[in-house]
């Protein structure tokens, strides 16, 4: 695996191509996944999976003394007729069949939730409205796990809200039967305070097609760990994400793409914005194809744009390939400054600074809003990029 850098503004930063001649490979975490915390051990931030993150601002997550408060967080569930909601216990066979937890903190999430929130979408339906699940924190601990299963040829589209204040470690599994098509817009507009670790599994079947759009604005910690495998070939997976790292914020983005069989695609992009002393966005994009994922096309993207002096970038693409039968594969990072030139040219034409600086911010993310195709929820995020940049000024 490359090593990480503190990526300077204005550099581009290259990953990692490797062949890997076993199964064990960098791309995934020192340690085997597991569901159960005892198999991770207590991390102390040398570990390669942990040293962006700030152990200390978890709240006990990490170690264990995070302890459930039983009032941390409420969900409330709108969906629209012939999809079904329910609570479900530990012994229901839906639960972790995406993925596994890969970290101590999600392990620890599989091990402590009570109740699974499992909604259903029946083979063949095609929704006409949106599912919106809003997650709200109440200020306490919490652990939870969430079910998002879709039938064979269902069609869906979910969002996923997350706001308020909690310490919330959760794992969400979206399994998708063949071939279904499910978006899912996942946005964590927390308050200041609120840390936020989760691990996101996804389990693309025969021709399915999973397309994820992450919006992080808010929190103090925010940790997402989403996640791709493919239950069988001609599965398709769009990884879109933006986020916007205010003064002090930690936003890690750490995602995991498993070419695991045949004729699967791929398409990566993430953006983010920072600005502010000590704001610190980190992006982990892992991309493995093994030996039986024959005609794999795949590519990731990150880009970052920093507004101010005092942010930090860590950006890493890695892919590694194990089989030389694919259909095309590759990666890219790159980190700049606020584009001077830009902000000249558009304020020589009368427009004030301010406004100038919300135009270009707003055309940076312009693309990745668009793949989110719900007016409301695509407003609601251009307005919030427009209050934080008014609140920089």
């Amino acid at each position: 695996m490359a090593e990480a850098q503190n990526i300077p503004a204005g550099s581009t930063t290259a990953g990692s191509i490797a062949v890997a001649a076993e199964s064990t490979v960098a791309t995934r975490m020192s340690a085997p996944p597991s569901y159960d915390v005892a198999d991770f051990p207590v991390p102390h931030g040398r570990e390669e999976e942990w040293r962006f993150t700030p152990l200390e601002r978890l709240r006990g997550l990490h170690d264990g003394t995070a302890v459930a408060t039983g009032s941390g967080f409420g969900i409330e569930v709108s969906a629209p007729d012939g999809v079904t909601v329910e609570t479900v216990g530990r012994d229901d066979a839906r639960v972790g069949r995406a993925g596994k937890p890969v970290d101590r903190v999600t392990a620890q999430a599989f091990s402590s939730f009570e109740k699974a929130s499992v909604v259903s979408v029946p083979k063949e339906a095609v929704l006409s409205e949106p599912i919106r699940i809003a997650v709200r924190g109440a200020g306490g601990v919490a652990y939870g796990h969430q079910i998002i299963e879709l039938g064979a040829f269902a069609e869906a589209v979910v969002v996923i809200d997350h706001t308020g204040d909690a310490v919330l470690a959760a794992n969400v599994d979206y399994i998708l039967g063949d071939g279904a098509k499910l978006t899912v817009i996942s946005v964590q507009d927390w308050d200041d305070k609120a840390v936020h670790v989760a691990q996101h599994n996804a389990l693309v079947g025969r021709d399915a097609s999973f397309k994820s759009v992450v919006v992080t604005f808010g929190g103090d910690v925010v940790r997402l760990h989403p996640r791709v495998e493919y239950a069988g070939p001609g599965g398709e997976a769009e990884l879109f994400g933006l986020y916007f790292t205010d003064r002090g914020q930690h936003q890690e983005h750490r995602l995991f793409v498993d070419h695991n069989a045949a004729n699967c695609r791929s398409n990566v992009a993430y953006k983010g914005a920072l600005q502010g002393q000590d704001a610190h966005a980190v992006w982990i994009g892992d991309v493995l194809i093994r030996a039986a994922a024959e005609g794999t096309d795949s590519y990731e993207l990150n880009r970052n744009l920093v507004l101010t002096d005092g942010a930090r970038v860590d950006s890493v693409p890695n892919l590694e390939i194990e089989t030389g039968e694919i259909a095309g594969a590759g990666h890219a990072s790159a980190t700049g400054r606020f584009d001077d030139a830009q902000l000249f040219y558009l304020q020589s034409r009368g427009i004030p600074e301010s406004e100038a600086r919300r135009l270009v911010v707003r055309g940076f993310f312009a693309e990745l809003v668009q793949q989110i195709g719900l007016p409301d929820v695509e407003e609601r995020l251009l307005a919030k990029i427009d209050a934080e940049l008014e609140a920089s000024v």
